[in-house]
């Protein structure tokens, strides 16, 4: 009779890898979406329908990274501004502590 494939201390090292087996590469989340019937006859007549799911994965990935990029620089710019440094310091003077009303 052969023992276990795994011991107990095994599973902790194999949890990162298993999940990033399921989360990496398994992982998929079907969605449904409207979108105009012009564009979708587009997409349908342009693009394989193979690679429907990777197109509009990368297309979705491609367009919140233009967005991260876009927040990234209004913050630059709002952090320039002086009247929301002078903000930002009167919100620095406030103590952690709350003020306790029966005291």
């Amino acid at each position: 009779m052969r023992g276990p494939l795994l011991d107990a201390t095994a599973i902790p090292t194999l949890l990162p890898i298993l999940a990033f087996w399921y989360y990496g590469i398994m992982a998929a989340r079907k969605m449904t979406f409207s979108v105009p019937e012009a564009l979708a006859a587009q997409f349908l007549r342009r693009v394989a329908s193979r690679d429907r799911s990777r197109f509009v994965s990368e297309a979705l990935a491609a367009r919140l990274a233009e967005r991260d990029v876009a927040l990234i620089r209004a913050c630059d710019v709002a952090n320039q501004d002086l009247d929301v440094a002078e903000i930002e310091r009167e919100f620095d003077d406030i103590g952690d502590q709350m003020a306790e009303p029966w005291k």
